[in-house]
Order: structure tokens, then C-alpha cells, then sequence
């Protein structure tokens, strides 16, 4: 097959698969050996930053976009008029090893439309991943898109290749799939990320008794799901969320805000504003319940059923709950720490570490890195001013806004700022 073609294929399956976000590859670390090529570390993958702030990458392609479903809410459902291609398994090795001797790539993230069946397409993704091991000796990062109602034995098998695997089960809910994919079969989404789950659970038991226990997965599993494409309420899915990392053990959920493509009526209009904003706060509350010890229903609840879109969730609970506050810094324990407003986790270690030698005051936080223009008013430190005083959830939540800046400002006013500590 010509160059030009190749490129025109690649071309038209990269930009196909822009839409799927759950591609990080924290969590699986695969050594080189036997001088192979490649080496996976526990870091973040497709234009992903690391701690250090150095940018990696990934190449990030369909095997097909060719598919026999026809969601309504995506791009390469088998109605739409958009043109066609598909790799081959060796077109994809061949790349793959090819951009990554150009230090193009680190990895490989790879999806596909089905086409035929469940299982002839997630073996043409396996295929694919045994190729670059066995035959290309490839060591570098590899995470695969699970088919969803593909076999049992083919997820095995997919797991001794991959760093890690992936059922997006796009929709939060099963109304909202019936709506927008009644081709589609819920039960199909469940089937293999039951089968990850428990080979991962194998894996780690029989690693204990024999330490040559070959891999499974080690970058575990993931998921996504589309926001604002079919009505579903934040409390709904961030509850869906918690039931997906309670049941099946994933390390991550990716929300993806629902890019207007199709005219249908059940959807959002094309020209409709992608809510860039609200995916932003799913996120953060999503930390807040993996890294600070939140509870889901602490942030959404019957009561509070959608997130705050000018204040971070941290802050939004805060306010609704300002019985919890001052806290003093020189007592709280870690569990209120981590709550206040402005104090991420590293700086609630480093609190920790400092009182331990002495009282902390307004210096000694500013110098901790804490975000002053919120924590100032829900803490006590030695220091004597409280600022807080005895104002009301409204003033001090117009105060904070007064004084924050964020890169969605435009998409508010006033002003807004996001929670990142």
C-alpha cells in the first residue's frame, strides 16, 4: 500500500479518535529487557504532563472507523456520511514502531469502531498488541479499548499485552443509552470490565506465591463518560462514577463534554456550547472523593443536584457548611485540613510536618504555598485576626470571586476560581 495512503488513513483515524479522553497511562511501569525497545513508567501519556513538567505522548488511532451501531452521539456511527478507513494490524505495528524510533511517541492508545462482531474486532486489537510484544519486542506503553460484549478469552488475553484496558460506557445512565444507542446492550459494558476486574484480582493474589506470575494489566482499567449529551444531572453521575470505582476497581473515570455532531433532535443543537465548564468540576470533585476524603453525597446530593459552575466544589461545600469552620491549623486533624478551602494535599503535609516543631502563623502558611485568598476565611492559625468574622455564605462567596482569577472567565461572570491544590 502507497505512503499516501497510509498517511490519508492516519489522517483520518487520529482525527476519529480525538474524542475519547481516557487515555492516561498512570499506574503501569514495564521494564525494558532483553534490549527491546521502549520502556513504560508510571506516568501520563498523550499530551500529558508529568510532575516534572515534561510533555509525553502517545499515538492515539482507530483500528476502524467503520462501526455497525449508530449512536446517536458519535461521530463514526454507521448513519453518519463521513469517509471511511481501516487499518491493518501490520499498518499499526509499523507505525507505531516507526514513530516511536523518531521519539515521536512513548506508547500506543488504541480504539476501534466495531465492525463484523465484538470479537473479531477486539482480536484485531489484540493481535495488534501481541505483535509489538512478541515480535517487535516492544516494551512501551500499550492501552487497549475493551470491546464492549467481547469475549472472556480474548479480555484475558488483551490484559497480558496491555498496560491498560478500557470500557467506555459513554452514557451514565440506562435510560440515556436506550435513548441515544437502543442497539446497544448495557449488560455488554459490564461484561468485560467484570472479567479485568477479576483477572487483576487473580494476577495480584498469584504474584504473592509466584513472583514470574506474568503481567495482567498492570495499568488497571478505565472508563468514560459523555457529559450533556442526554440530561443526565451531576448527582447522577458522579453517583454512577462511585459505583464504578466501588464495583469494578478502576483507576479512573474520564468525563468527556458532548460535542455537538448530529442534527438529531435528542441531542443538543450543533453550535451548542460544549460544557467545557462543567466536565472541569466533575473532575475536581472526582479528587476530592479519590484524594481528599470526600464523600459523593457531601458534594451532590437530592438536594444539591448540580456542582456550583463559578465556585470549585471544595469551596461549594464549604460554604453550605460553614459550621465546620475556623479550623485551627495548629490542631485539625488531616481529615479537616484537607477540607479547607485553598489547601491541597501536599500543603496539608506540609502543615502537618511543620507544627510538629512549632505554632504556624500567617507567614509561615503564605510561605507553605496555600491559596490565601480563600483559606484566609476558614482558618485560625497563631495568628490573631480570624477574617472570616461573621460574614454570610453570599458575602464570602462574592469576597473569594472578587479576588479569583480563572481561564474560564470569560464563560462567567463574575470572576471564578478553580480548585487545583
Amino acid at each position: 500500500m502507497s505512503f499516501e495512503r497510509t498517511l490519508e488513513k492516519l489522517k483520518i483515524l487520529a482525527d476519529a479518535a480525538k474524542y475519547d479522553v481516557s487515555c492516561s497511562s498512570s499506574g503501569s511501569k514495564r521494564t525494558n529487557k532483553n534490549k527491546g525497545l521502549g520502556d513504560s513508567t508510571g506516568m501520563g501519556i498523550c499530551h500529558s504532563y508529568t510532575e516534572d513538567g515534561r510533555c509525553v505522548s502517545l499515538l492515539k488511532i482507530l483500528l476502524t472507523n467503520y462501526c455497525i451501531f449508530d449512536c446517536a452521539y458519535c461521530v463514526t456511527r454507521k448513519s453518519n456520511d463521513v469517509k471511511r478507513a481501516a487499518f491493518k494490524v501490520q499498518e499499526v505495528v509499523d507505525l507505531t514502531i516507526n514513530f516511536y524510533r523518531r521519539n515521536y511517541i512513548e506508547g500506543l492508545f488504541l480504539s476501534s469502531g466495531i465492525f463484523k462482531s465484538a470479537d473479531y474486532t477486539m482480536e484485531r486489537l489484540v493481535a495488534v498488541a501481541k505483535k509489538l510484544r512478541l515480535e517487535e519486542n516492544f516494551n512501551g506503553y500499550i492501552h487497549l479499548k475493551s470491546i464492549p460484549g467481547a469475549s472472556d478469552e480474548l479480555m484475558r488475553e488483551a490484559g497480558l499485552y496491555a498496560d491498560r484496558l478500557s470500557v467506555n460506557i459513554e452514557i451514565p445512565t440506562k435510560s440515556g443509552l436506550k435513548l441515544l444507542a437502543p442497539d446497544k446492550n448495557f449488560e455488554d459494558f459490564i461484561k468485560p470490565m467484570e472479567k479485568v476486574k477479576n483477572e487483576i484480582i487473580q494476577y495480584k493474589s498469584e504474584k504473592k506465591l509466584i513472583k514470574s506470575t506474568p503481567k495482567y494489566a498492570p495499568g488497571g482499567q478505565s472508563t468514560q463518560m459523555i457529559v450533556g449529551a442526554s440530561g443526565e444531572n451531576d448527582f447522577q453521575i458522579l453517583k454512577t462514577a462511585e459505583h464504578y470505582y466501588k464495583n469494578f476497581n478502576l483507576k479512573r473515570v474520564y468525563y468527556s463534554g458532548y460535542v455537538p455532531i448530529s442534527y438529531d433532535n435528542r441531542l443538543p443543537a450543533i453550535g451548542s456550547e460544549v460544557p467545557m465548564l462543567r466536565e472541569n468540576r466533575l473532575y475536581q470533585s472526582d479528587w476530592l472523593t479519590r484524594f481528599y476524603g470526600f464523600q459523593t453525597n457531601e458534594i451532590v446530593n437530592l438536594n444539591h443536584q448540580n456542582l456550583d459552575l463559578d465556585i470549585d466544589p471544595k469551596l461549594s461545600w464549604a460554604l453550605r457548611n460553614l459550621h465546620e469552620f475556623p479550623v485551627d491549623i495548629n490542631k485539625a486533624s488531616k481529615r479537616m485540613l484537607a477540607r479547607i478551602p485553598g489547601v491541597g494535599m501536599k500543603s496539608v503535609a506540609k502543615i502537618l510536618m511543620a507544627r510538629k516543631y512549632r505554632r504556624l502563623n500567617w507567614d509561615h502558611l503564605k510561605k507553605i504555598g496555600i491559596a490565601f485568598n480563600r483559606a484566609q476565611y476558614f482558618l485560625v492559625c497563631d495568628s490573631p485576626q480570624f477574617e472570616r468574622r461573621d460574614l454570610t455564605a453570599a458575602k464570602l462567596k462574592g469576597l473569594i470571586l472578587q479576588n479569583s482569577k480563572s481561564k474560564y472567565e470569560q464563560m462567567l461572570s463574575p470572576q471564578l476560581n478553580l480548585f487545583d491544590k
